[in-house]
């Protein structure tokens, strides 16, 4: 059973029944109820036209339910007769239901879970595991989601930058349960800029390409964090970072410059450093001016605060930080190794503590704690 073809079948068999009058929340059901059956049969009996067969079942399921609506008479022309089987239609939907998905009318949270499983073909089992919620709640969170945009129109253009955002927020997710998040994230990702000819479709993919290259030394064996400038780099993934940069140089050379595409130069610079110390930060600090003038983030603000200290001394770097609210997050972690860069190690041990009691996870709590009991137990 070719679980990934069933998951790269799924928007476009959406597409094509919302495309013949159902509805979309009618129309995915549908679906997923054909998914379930072909696991359930292909390994015994593989159809020719995977696609074909899956919109036949799907459509026939739809159908079945519809009949037995109690708004049946208000669907009779849309069910009077059911399409001969034969080849799926060739229209390809996918780029609208990427854009359905992430519809300005839901939540993000709500928008990543259409996401993953209208487009990405999960059962709601594995995004409930993957977002460590109960199976009945990620349910009712994508029975909502269905609703609010069940009736909005199929062929309304869509909002690119949207997109994105939701597909950036599965990435950063991560693995949990027994789904690749990430991995999930650089699919979808894929399959986006194989509909859409967009540089930020494809600077998006390079940064997660980058991104994903170091992902196998981003934890110690106990699963504690390991900084970047402590990470082995000759275990990053090179395919990956090759393949990235490739993505991204084109990109660019578009001229069309977004905040993905320079997040991902970011990325690359990394990437291109052999050791930390031959890290180029000035064009660090370089791309980071283009991402404040694009996005006009505190938090890129408070990045480019590290990426200053690093260029130029730690001292410009806390003045650069001066400038910004204490109260973003990681502010106080950012504050303590600009101090500690600094010499000022009580004051970089206190700043450390302070950050653990506001870190969001686990992981990053006890990395920063361990940073302030190392220099706390330094002698006096």
């Amino acid at each position: 059973m070719d679980e990934d073809l069933l998951r790269t079948l799924t928007p476009a068999v959406i597409g094509i029944l919302v495309r013949r009058g159902a509805d979309f929340a009618a129309a995915e059901d549908a679906v997923q109820d054909a998914l379930v059956e072909a696991v359930r049969a292909w390994p015994t009996d593989p159809p020719r036209d995977p696609k074909g067969w899956l919109v036949a079942v799907a459509w026939r399921r739809f159908l079945d339910s519809t009949r037995s609506d109690a708004a049946r008479r208000r669907r009779e022309d849309l069910v009077e007769e059911e399409p001969a089987p034969g080849p799926a239609p060739g229209v390809d939907d996918t780029l609208q239901l990427y854009f359905l998905c992430a519809h300005p009318s839901l939540t993000p949270s709500s928008a990543v879970a259409l996401t993953l499983r209208a487009v990405g073909g999960l059962t709601t089992r594995q995004i409930a595991q993957a977002y460590l919620v109960p199976e009945a709640t990620m349910a009712q969170r994508i029975s909502r989601a269905k609703r609010t945009v069940s009736g909005v129109r199929f062929d309304q253009p869509g909002d690119v930058a949207t997109v994105l955002r939701v597909l950036y927020l599965v990435f950063n997710e991560g693995y949990s349960g027994d789904v690749d998040l990430s991995a999930e994230a650089i699919r979808l990702t894929r399959q986006l800029a194989v509909a859409i000819d967009h540089p930020e479709v494809a600077g998006l993919l390079a940064l997660m390409l980058l991104h994903h290259a170091r992902r196998a030394t981003r934890t110690a064996p106990d699963g504690s964090l390991v900084p970047l400038a402590e990470q082995d780099r000759s275990r990053w993934d090179t395919g990956l970072i090759a393949e990235g940069v490739e993505i991204l140089q084109a990109a660019l050379a578009r001229d069309r410059l977004g905040e993905f595409q320079a997040q991902a130069a970011i990325a690359a610079l990394h990437a291109d450093a052999p050791t930390a110390a031959e890290t180029d930060w000035v064009q660090i600090v370089e791309w980071y001016d283009e991402l404040v003038r694009l996005t006009g983030s505190p938090v890129v603000r408070l990045n480019r605060a590290v990426a200053v200290g690093e260029a130029d001394g730690a001292r410009a770097g806390l003045a650069e930080l001066a400038e910004l609210d204490a109260s973003l997050p990681r502010y106080a972690a950012v504050e303590a190794y600009l101090r500690e860069r600094d010499g000022d190690l009580e004051a970089a041990a206190r700043l450390y503590a302070e950050a653990a009691q506001k870190a969001a996870n686990l992981a990053e709590r006890d990395y920063l704690t361990r940073q302030a009991a190392r220099l706390n137990a330094r002698p006096s």
